[in-house]
């Protein structure tokens, strides 16, 4: 199965909405296999398909310790949530950087599974987490929108020197 490459911010692409998936066929599941493979080379624990410049409603994720529990979302949507949290996030398309998020603690979450199965689950802790982080990129937003103005933009400058490093050395 080939490696996809996972887009970095700013990369504007990450910022586009993904469409429904509106059948599930041999593309779909190849694309969820190759998401999760690319995901567990990556070191990460979810990996929405807009972070692989595929504009489809479809998020991988893998929260088991031996990494051998995947699961596939299809056109995942959060249908409830209650209380908040605050959570250090760092993010496969935003590496090398973490912040502090606050979220949902709770949320009932509705999507189908690649057998077209609809799924309705309950989840709170880093599994609610991860759906909501992942979810947000199907929508076009990133973990650092959540993040203070001040902390965005020092980002942004973090980044930017490093490309012109990266442009120097090349």
């Amino acid at each position: 199965m080939p490696r996809l490459t996972v887009l970095h911010y700013p990369d504007t692409n990450l910022r586009k909405k993904a469409a429904l998936i509106n059948s599930i066929d041999e593309n779909i599941t190849a694309l969820a296999d190759n998401m999760l493979e690319t995901m567990y080379a990556e070191g990460g624990i979810g990996l929405a398909a807009t972070q692989v410049n595929v504009q489809k409603r479809i998020v991988v994720m893998d929260l088991s310790e031996d990494k051998n529990q995947p699961n596939v979302l299809i056109n995942p949507e959060i249908i409830a949530s209650e209380g908040l949290e605050q959570t250090q996030e760092g993010c496969l398309s935003v590496p090398d950087y973490y912040g502090i998020v606050e979220r949902a603690e709770k949320v009932k979450c509705r999507y189908l599974k690649l057998d077209g199965t609809v799924v309705e689950q309950d989840a709170d802790g880093l599994l609610a987490v991860c759906m909501q982080h992942e979810i947000d990129h199907l929508d076009g937003k990133l973990f650092i929108d959540y993040l203070s103005p001040l902390k965005r933009q020092r980002l942004k400058k973090k980044l930017e020197k490093q490309d012109k490093h990266l442009q120097v050395v090349l």
